[in-house]
């Protein structure tokens, strides 16, 4: 069976730009497309029943026009349908579970608004066990380049301690489907002995980047022998590590970020995935690791 996507549809602007770039990512890479939507009070599939009285009727045309839009556009193109009777998180984490990736839509709350306003989304990605894509309403899927542009490339947020192979996979998997470039990204704050009367003691400064991209260069170094026709930029950011992600990632066509797998009762996003999810305005795809 063919590696599925999941798109969660609810009607939004911000689902059915999802649902257009799920099917572009599906298409890049050769998988099924799934259309989804969840909502407790949906009945069992009635027969010869008229619209006024079903009350599937507006969840069934929901998914639909939905489909009928992405099978114009992709005539090639897998397209599978379902109506849930659940919660919506609960069918979304239920259908990640047996997908390779899920596309959901995200509101792009900004400044207080973000830190007061929750979304289903982002709940999603923090539980869900493989990745999680999350896309703004305006956000224009491109097609993969003939010559790679630094404007569509795939961005892979890095730490630099800690395994990080989920997320390499995930990037140049992304970067080798649209045939763009990954540029690695890793931001490193300057510790206080950096800092002198007159500003950065750039002597410092030049060291701490030196073997932060030694490292970079250490942890990239299989995936370049992995994935030879995919093009490797890298980024030391001499600043804290979100602010580092959000300005390499102001023209990427894919940001990338990791989320540990916690075994706790309330699993959480970092701050690099928070800041991130809430202030990115390209897709951003939350990928799970250890």
């Amino acid at each position: 069976m063919e590696p599925v996507i999941t798109v969660g549809l609810d009607g939004s602007p911000e689902s059915l730009a999802a649902a257009r770039w799920a099917a572009d990512e599906a298409e890049y890479r050769g998988f099924t497309l799934r259309l989804l939507h969840a909502w407790p009070m949906l009945a069992p599939e009635p027969t010869r029943v008229t619209s006024e009285v079903d009350q599937n009727y507006w969840a069934r045309r929901l998914v639909h026009n939905a489909e009928a839009e992405l099978r114009k556009r992709h005539p090639g193109l897998t397209v599978v349908v379902g109506l849930v009777a659940d919660e919506a998180q609960d069918a979304l984490l239920h259908a990640a579970s047996e997908s390779a990736m899920t596309v959901l839509g995200s509101r792009g709350l900004e400044l207080v608004e973000s830190y007061f306003l929750g979304d289903i989304g982002m709940s999603v990605a923090a539980r869900s066990e493989r990745p999680v894509v999350l896309v703004r309403a305006g956000t224009r899927a491109q097609a993969p380049p003939a010559v790679p542009e630094r404007a569509n490339d795939v961005v892979v947020a890095l730490k630099l301690h800690g395994p990080c192979d989920d997320l390499l996979d995930f990037a140049f998997a992304a970067a080798a489907a649209r045939n763009v470039p990954v540029r690695a990204v890793h931001g490193h704050g300057l510790p206080v002995h950096a800092y002198v009367p007159w500003g950065v003691d750039h002597d410092v400064a030049d060291g701490i980047a030196q073997d932060a991209r030694k490292q970079l260069d250490q942890v990239l170094h299989p995936w370049r022998v992995k994935h030879p026709g995919v093009e490797v930029a890298d980024t030391i950011g001499l600043e804290s590590p979100a602010r580092a992600v959000l300005r390499a990632a102001d023209s990427a066509g894919v940001l990338v970020v990791g989320r540990r797998r916690h075994r706790l009762p309330a699993p959480r996003l970092g701050p690099v995935a928070q800041a991130a999810l809430h202030h990115a305005r390209c897709p951003v795809a939350v990928v799970p690791h250890d």
